[in-house]
C-alpha cells in the first residue's frame, strides 16, 4: 500500500497523469536493460557514497501535525529542502520526498511542560521515482535540563520582571542559573508583591501544544548507514527560459526573516545585462514557485527594481526581496511580456544556489531553523491556568 501512495504523490508532484499510467502497463520492465542503463548513465557519475549514521537531513512536512488532535500512527509525508552532499556530490536531492509516522505523542502538563511528538521516517522516494529505505527520526522534545532551564527562563522572564523582592526570592530559591537563564530580570526592580505572587502562578502554569506545519523545517537523524549512488549535477539542474540578449544572473541569495519575525522572505541580489530588443518592468516581475504560485517583490524589501524600467542597453546591479508563503520550496524568478503575460524569461533561484557562497547558506539555514521548540500560540480565552 505505502508504494501505491509514494507513485501516487511522486506523479502528482511531476505532474503527472495517473490516470494514464494506470490504463497503460508501466514500461522499464527488466527486458529493457537498455533504456534503463541509459537513464542510469543520465542520472549517476557512477560512484558509490555511504550516507552516515547520524546525518541530519533537512525536511517541511506536507500537512499540519498538532499535538492536540494528531494522533499516534497518523501517515504524513515530508519533503527534503536541501540537498545532501557525501564527498563525492550530492547523494539526496532537493524535493525527495519521505514517508513519515507519528510514533509517539505526549500532552502539555504543568509547571510549564511543553506538549511533545517523535515522528519516524522509513522510506525515501527521490525524484527519479527510487524508493530507499531509511531509518530516521525527529522529536520536538528537549532535554531534561534544558526543558527545566527552558522552563525556569519563561516563567521568571514574565512573572518576575519588575519585582525586586520577588526577584531576589527567586535567585536564592532557584539559583544564580535561573536567574543568568531568565537574561537578568529575576534582579530588576519593581512591586515585590506582584512579583511574589506571579512567581507561584507560573510555576504551576500548563505547557503548549506543539504545531509543525509546511514551511516549518526540521531536522530528521538518520539511524542506519546506506550506500547511494552520486547524481551528476548536470541532472538535477531545474529547467529556465532564456531570451536572446537578456542575461540575468543571481549573485547572491539570502533567507530572512520580515517585519513581524517570520522567515519567508527571499533576498536576490541580482546582475542584470539587457542587450536584448525588450523593455523589462520591475511590475511585470514576479518570484514563481514549482506550483506556479507567483510572489510580487516585498515593499518591505528594496523597491529600486519594482519602479524601474530596464531598457535595451541598460546593465545594472540590484536587490530585491520576495515575501513568500513557504520558503523551502522551488523558485524561478520570472519576467513577463506586459502586452501578452508570456514568458520573456525564467530563471532557476536552486540551480544559483548551488554556486553561492558556504557561509550564506549556513546563515539561511540558521534563519529557516530559528524556530526550534515549535510551540503553538494558544488563544488567550482558551488557556488552561
Amino acid at each position: 500500500m505505502k508504494k501505491i501512495l509514494s507513485f501516487i504523490l511522486l506523479a502528482s508532484l511531476l505532474g503527472i497523469n495517473t490516470s494514464v499510467l494506470a490504463a497503460e502497463p508501466l514500461k522499464g520492465s527488466v527486458t529493457e536493460t537498455g533504456e534503463f542503463q541509459k537513464m542510469q548513465d543520465e542520472l549517476f557519475t557512477g560512484k558509490i557514497e555511504t550516507l552516515n549514521k547520524k546525518e541530519i537531513i533537512n525536511m517541511t512536512v506536507s500537512q499540519v501535525l498538532d499535538s492536540s488532535f494528531s494522533i499516534e500512527g497518523d501517515e504524513f509525508f515530508a519533503e527534503v529542502t536541501d540537498d545532501v552532499y557525501g564527498d563525492k556530490g550530492i547523494i539526496i536531492p532537493k524535493g525527495t520526498v519521505a514517508h513519515g509516522k507519528l510514533c509517539n505523542t505526549t500532552a502539555p502538563g504543568r509547571f510549564g511542560k511543553e506538549a511533545t511528538m517523535e515522528l519516524g521516517f522509513d522510506y525515501l522516494v527521490t525524484p527519479d521515482g527510487r524508493e530507499i529505505p531509511i531509518e530516521g527520526k525527529m522529536t520536538t522534545k528537549l532535554h531534561p535540563v534544558t526543558q527545566g532551564a527552558k522552563i525556569v527562563a519563561q516563567d521568571l522572564g514574565y512573572t518576575v520582571a519588575g519585582g525586586a523582592v520577588g526577584g531576589l526570592m527567586a535567585l536564592n530559591w532557584l539559583g544564580l542559573e535561573a536567574a543568568i537563564a531568565s537574561q537578568g530580570y529575576t534582579i530588576a526592580g519593581g512591586a515585590a508583591l506582584g512579583g511574589v505572587a506571579g512567581l507561584g502562578v507560573a510555576l504551576i502554569r500548563k505547557g503548549n501544544h506543539v504545531l509543525i506545519a509546511p514551511g516549518d523545517e526540521i531536522k530528521v537523524r538518520i539511524n542506519t548507514p546506506i550506500d547511494l549512488p552520486v547524481y551528476k549535477e548536470e541532472a538535477l539542474k531545474q529547467e529556465e527560459i532564456l531570451y536572446d540578449g537578456l542575461k540575468i544572473s543571481i549573485n547572491d541569495i539570502k533567507h530572512e526573516k520580515d517585519p513581524f519575525g517570520e522567515a519567508n522572505t527571499i533576498t536576490l541580489t541580482l546582475l542584470i545585462s539587457n542587450m536584448s530588443d525588450k523593455t523589462l518592468s520591475g511590475f511585470d516581475m514576479a518570484l514563481v514557485n514549482d506550483y506556479n504560485v507567483k510572489f510580487s517583490p516585498s515593499i518591505f524589501g528594496n523597491t529600486k527594481l519594482m519602479f524601474r524600467q530596464i531598457k535595451p542597453g541598460d546593465k545594472l546591479v540590484e536587490n530585491v526581496s520576495f515575501a513568500v508563503d513557504n520558503i523551502n520550496r522551488k523558485f524561478w524568478l520570472t519576467f513577463y511580456d506586459r502586452k501578452n503575460n508570456q514568458i520573456i524569461t525564467k530563471v532557476s533561484v536552486d540551480n544559483a544556489y548551488k554556486s553561492i557562497p558556504e557561509k550564506t547558506k549556513r546563515k539561511n539555514e540558521k534563519v529557516r531553523t530559528s524556530r526550534k521548540d515549535f510551540r503553538k500560540d494558544e488563544d488567550f480565552m482558551d488557556m488552561d491556568f
